[in-house]
């Protein structure tokens, strides 16, 4: 699918950069508000950095992700994607 993340690396300040396979490429932005519940434990830089894609989507372990679709289309518009609560 065009919406399939062939890229992801850490950048600072709870940022990640990704590649889609259509070529559209942005930011990922996580407000601090954004990391409560399942995703409170990405507060800890170390278990942040441990992202990586799997089938096309950005993950981490413990079956964490983000929808790659949503994700697409914000890039597509306005280059990043705020995840905030």
């Amino acid at each position: 699918m065009e919406w399939d993340v062939t890229e992801v690396s850490v950048k600072a300040d709870n940022r990640l950069f990704v590649r889609f396979k259509d070529g559209v490429q942005g930011t990922v932005e996580f407000a601090n508000s954004f990391f409560y519940g399942v995703f409170e434990r990405l507060k800890d830089p170390e278990e942040f950095r441990r992202v990586m894609i799997e089938d096309g989507v950005v993950t981490w372990p413990g079956e964490l992700d983000l929808a790659p679709d949503a994700m697409h289309d914000a890039i597509k518009k306005e280059g990043k994607w705020v995840l905030e609560k």
